[in-house]
């Protein structure tokens, strides 16, 4: 049933999963080949660890990061070899995406907020550039030294950009940032499968663009 709620004044979007595909699985492969290893132990070695954590703020530099990638993965790659499986993760762009947001950014301002870092960031900032531009803004963790879901990095996009954190929705592929969105007062969609991201987005757009009113499941 629909629930009434406080008009929505822009829109956040994850970039990865969301606006275009990323697949790890390339870059474990990338790296095992390089190490003479099987890529299911490059996987099973690999962390979101504090180190990554630490590289996505912006406070620790590739070359550190890779550094303790020697040590956690136990292959003893050369910078620019993991930096090579590093990049190997981006894909094309998830078909609907780029229509829609172009179809919609001039009725509603369209920001993004991605986790990433300087290295990544070169290569999707090119690769994607046509569609980047439907973005007011392109909010980026390590150049604002916070990351999803901290709250803090939530509040900081919501003061930048001059709207309130209840009249943002924000669109995501990992159940965590969503939650740590909703847990500060914005609204957030799931997004849960690649083949339905652009139904989902349409479908929540459809009313909040038009009335203000956000749909959920009873």
């Amino acid at each position: 049933m629909p629930v009434t709620s406080p008009k929505i004044d822009a829109l956040l979007f994850d970039l990865g999963g969301v606006v275009f595909e990323i697949d790890f699985n390339r870059m474990f492969a990338r790296w095992a080949a390089y190490a003479g290893e099987e890529p299911e132990t490059i996987r099973a070695r690999f962390s979101l660890d504090a180190f990554y954590a630490r590289h996505e703020r912006g406070e620790i530099q590739a070359t550190e990061y890779f550094a303790s990638l020697r040590s956690s993965l136990q292959i003893n790659l050369s910078d620019a070899q993991f930096a090579d499986g590093w990049t190997a993760i981006y894909l094309d762009e998830i078909p609907g995406v780029a229509q829609l947001l172009r179809s919609v950014k001039d009725q509603i301002p369209l920001y993004a907020f991605t986790n990433s870092n300087p290295t990544h960031m070169v290569l999707w900032a090119n690769r994607y550039s046509e569609t980047l531009k439907s973005f007011r803004r392109v909010f980026v963790s390590s150049d604002l030294g916070l990351r999803k879901p901290e709250p803090e990095a939530f509040a900081a996009i919501a003061e930048t950009i001059g709207v309130s954190l209840d009249r943002i929705l924000f669109f995501d592929d990992t159940r965590e940032n969503v939650e740590g969105a909703m847990a500060v007062g914005m609204r957030a969609i799931h997004i849960d499968a690649i083949e339905g991201v652009p139904e989902t987005i349409a479908n929540s757009l459809r009313n909040v663009v038009q009335t203000g009113t956000l749909w959920r499941e009873p």
